[in-house]
């Protein structure tokens, strides 16, 4: 099938808070006391005499600023006091888009350069294909980007990092640091109970799951906790059953999957457990889902699919029926997506995150077979790449989660 590209080697990467123009004493001083005057944003948005868009009511105009790019709004703030108020400010502009209902999916990566192993996130506007970046995480030590794990809340717009290890050492780490798309800022969080590195991780209805892992000295562990993000704390729940570090992890049908994979020269089969969290029990996963988990796996439309990291990087769907992976056709991925990569779901969409921050983009369809086949629906994928600007060339994805905002 013919793929699609889209270059963005020539756009610029942006901050996604706030810019640091710079206002005239007269402008900003205005600026001040309209806010002292009006505390709310509501009274700063409608009490100011001038109309949003001269000719229009204030909720229609409203209702098309806040679908102003982020990479405009730069020049956006310039035209009056009242634009200055909505664009001049992230956490109001997203706030207020929150209010009515937007959603745009932005893709979060959090990646690290391949020479010095400096970490950072840089952000992709899934919309208008715009490369924004983020505050730096508020960490202590020199993290591995590899050990710890990225978990995220889609709609709430939040994304959560636990655990992992120092760089360098084998001594594993307990923090958690949760961003905020909405104010774009981090938070530290409760410590987790156990300190680990490369543990399975996952959200079910709005709470953080993590098993397993290693500890001090790459020992294996057994012990599983959730967080529960409103509350802020850690409990411990159900052990695992076997100790074991996480390769990939997944969360289908409410349960959470976690795989050790495949490891060379594939003598023995990896082992695999499921926990459901309404009984609290831990069980061994199928033989044909974990011997067929062969990639970095994504769940779409309560469908687990795997783009594979040996047969010719192409994508697969499990089947639970059968306890058996199908072929989805179409090509495989993009030779510009080189491993290792990074891999999130969308609504429809799979986005691969690749060796300097290329994303292919996977369109996916489920088709209705005869009624003369076995099986009554199969899948198909069609990519398109996003190419990454040149100053990413060194960077590598470590992990990927997509917000709303």
């Amino acid at each position: 099938m013919r793929r699609v590209r889209v270059s963005a080697h020539q756009s610029p990467v942006l901050k996604l808070g706030d810019s640091q123009m710079t206002l005239s004493p007269k402008f900003r001083l205005a600026v001040i006391q309209s806010s002292l005057s009006h505390p709310s944003s509501e009274s700063e948005l409608s009490l100011i005499g001038e109309p949003l868009i001269p000719g229009l009511p204030d909720d229609i105009a409203l209702n098309c600023l806040l679908r102003l790019p982020v990479q405009s709004h730069p020049a956006g703030r310039a035209v009056c006091k009242r634009w200055h108020l909505l664009l001049g400010n992230k956490e109001r502009f997203f706030t207020r888009r929150k209010e009515l209902g937007f959603r745009d999916p932005w893709l979060f990566i959090f990646a690290f350069h391949k020479c010095t192993g400096k970490i950072q996130w840089q952000v992709l506007d899934l919309t208008h294909f715009s490369w924004h970046t983020i505050p730096a995480m508020p960490c202590k030590d020199r993290v591995c980007p590899h050990g710890c794990r990225c978990v995220a809340i889609p709609r709430e717009g939040t994304l959560f990092v636990c655990g992992g290890m120092v760089s360098g050492t084998d001594c594993p780490l307990d923090m958690v640091l949760k961003y905020e798309m909405q104010r774009n800022r981090w938070t530290v969080m409760s410590r987790m109970i156990t300190a680990r590195s490369f543990f399975a991780s996952g959200v079910i209805d709005g709470i953080v799951y993590a098993a397993g892992g290693y500890s001090t000295d790459l020992f294996d562990l057994d012990s599983a906790e959730v967080l529960d993000p409103i509350k802020g704390n850690w409990h411990p729940i159900a052990n695992m059953g076997t100790n074991m570090a996480s390769y990939d992890a997944a969360v289908l049908n409410g349960k959470l999957l976690v795989t050790e994979g495949w490891v060379w020269p594939f003598v023995f089969s990896p082992r695999g457990q499921v926990y459901d969290p309404r009984s609290n029990r831990w069980e061994s996963m199928a033989v044909g889902l974990r011997e067929g988990w062969t990639g970095s796996s994504v769940v779409v439309d309560g469908n687990l699919f795997v783009v594979s990291e040996h047969e010719r990087m192409k994508l697969k769907v499990y089947d639970v029926e059968t306890d058996s992976w199908d072929p989805v056709e179409g090509p495989p991925l993009p030779e510009q997506i080189c491993k290792p990569f990074s891999v999130k779901s969308s609504d429809h969409r799979i986005y691969v995150v690749g060796h300097n921050l290329h994303v292919a983009v996977g369109h996916v369809w489920r088709l209705n077979l005869p009624c003369t086949f076995a099986k009554k629906w199969s899948f198909f994928v069609r990519w398109l790449v996003v190419d990454a600007p040149e100053a990413f060339s060194d960077l590598t994805a470590s992990s990927s989660q997509v917000l709303f905002a």
